[in-house]
């Protein structure tokens, strides 16, 4: 062995990049990076299940799970092992040749998602990018269907890439980058009047929608409104996709949202995964629902490098493994609705929207970017607002009855903190 082959077997990250004060490495930061995120909140160098560290020693109760991506906590010992294991013995291999994690991953998909035969996965590394394969799908249905039009929802958030950003429907998302790809149409969420009038000149291709709209503060599409769309695109022939980026893979308590409407009456012909599926670990997901779903992309005409490598298919594996012999679909709807029934009891709690641990809280009297900086910053919380008076809580799904509770008493002390701070700063102005 070269000695600099043994200096690579004992390098670690804090070698290549070792640990400063925040402020250092944010300026760093500033100076190397582009400014797409603004200025980070903090520097983070650890983590431990639910628990984070920053670079100055300051521990964080993580209630937002890398935003719903870090389903079993930071660290999990077991997807420590299997990407440790995985990458001693092949890491990737390129869309030229496949591995056994690659066939068992695709498998234990379609067997949790009680997919009937002729069905199949198309691996991604993100959920932009999953989505653009369905978009890519619906694309070659409208094109060989002559229908023009994709519908999607007002609310809705399906990624950044050009093709999923055209079926993102806020403004200061799409309208700096101009025209994006036409025909799709914005509906209102639970219309079912209007979602009926769209399908009325039968020239629809596709429709597309999250189960539950994570961006615009978990806000769920009612049953009703997802088995209309279901019998709709049945009856004409048109597409429907669900996007479960983030309600996927136990969030809300089941494998998959669509399973809890109707016993999986409204299972959709294409599925977008991503998110909590690898644990950390880039990887997406588009499963096609039967055989007519699964091959609207033949040869050549989608692909990726690195999608659905060994290593990101062996961790989606051990997530998949994790969450069902460890019980964690029931233990996400009972911390779920322990953490629901703690937040009702706020007072400055106007509305708790949880769906296991995919939840939304909207406040009155305060802010809530100013309550997150608060219990951030004064209280060792990390949360997230997705409105000016809502928030959006994400966290590992193994989250223990002990963590809820805390996370509970310091939500409740950065409140009263917070709306201490507002009445000292009205009275100040009133005297002044």
């Amino acid at each position: 062995m070269t000695d600099s082959q043994q200096e690579t077997t004992v390098l670690t990250s804090q070698d290549l990049a070792p640990a400063q004060p925040s402020s250092q490495l944010l300026q760093r930061y500033q100076d190397s990076l582009m400014g797409v995120f603004g200025t980070p909140q903090q520097v983070l160098v650890r983590g431990s299940g639910a628990r984070v560290w920053d670079a100055d020693g300051r521990e964080y109760l993580d209630m937002l799970g890398g935003i719903a991506v870090n389903a079993l906590g930071h660290a999990h010992p077991l997807i420590t092992s299997v990407l440790t294991s995985q990458q001693a013995t092949l890491g990737h291999i390129s869309n030229l040749f496949t591995s056994p994690t690659q066939i068992a991953c695709a498998e234990k998909l379609l067997q949790l998602a009680q997919a009937p035969a002729g069905s199949a996965v198309f691996f991604a590394n993100s959920g932009s990018e999953a989505n653009e394969a369905a978009l890519k799908a619906v694309l070659r249905h409208r094109q060989s269907s002559g229908k023009g039009r994709i519908l999607a929802l007002e609310g809705s958030f399906h990624g950044r890439t050009l093709g999923a950003l055209s079926l993102t429907h806020k403004a200061a998302y799409r309208e700096p980058f101009g025209e994006l790809i036409g025909g799709v149409d914005f509906l209102a969420p639970n219309d079912i009047s209007a979602l009926e009038a769209a399908f009325a000149d039968d020239d629809v291709a596709g429709v597309i929608l999250e189960p539950i709209q994570g961006e615009a503060g978990v806000k769920p599409i009612d049953d009703a409104y997802l088995l209309r769309v279901r019998e709709l695109t049945r009856a004409t022939g048109a597409l429907m996709v669900l996007d479960e980026v983030q309600t996927g893979v136990g969030r809300t308590g089941d494998w998959f949202r669509f399973q809890a409407v109707a016993d999986g009456a409204a299972q959709p012909d294409l599925m977008t995964l991503a998110k909590g599926l690898g644990s950390g670990f880039p990887v997406g997901a588009m499963v096609g629902f039967g055989p007519q779903a699964s091959t609207l992309l033949s040869a050549g005409q989608h692909g990726t490098t690195f999608g659905g490598n060994p290593l990101a298919t062996a961790a989606a594996l051990a997530t998949l493994h994790a969450i069902e012999t460890s019980g964690l679909l029931q233990n996400v709807q009972q911390i779920g609705a322990q953490i629901a029934t703690g937040l009702q009891a706020i007072p400055q709690v106007t509305e708790v929207r949880q769906y296991g641990l995919h939840i939304g809280v909207d406040l009155a009297d305060i802010a809530a970017p100013d309550l997150v900086t608060t219990a951030r910053e004064r209280h060792g919380l990390i949360i997230n607002a997705t409105g000016e008076k809502t928030l959006r809580l994400a966290p590992p799904l193994n989250l223990t009855v002990e963590e809820a509770e805390l996370f509970l008493s310091r939500l409740t002390s950065a409140i009263a903190d917070l709306t201490a701070s507002q009445a000292t700063s009205t009275a100040s102005k009133d005297h002044s």
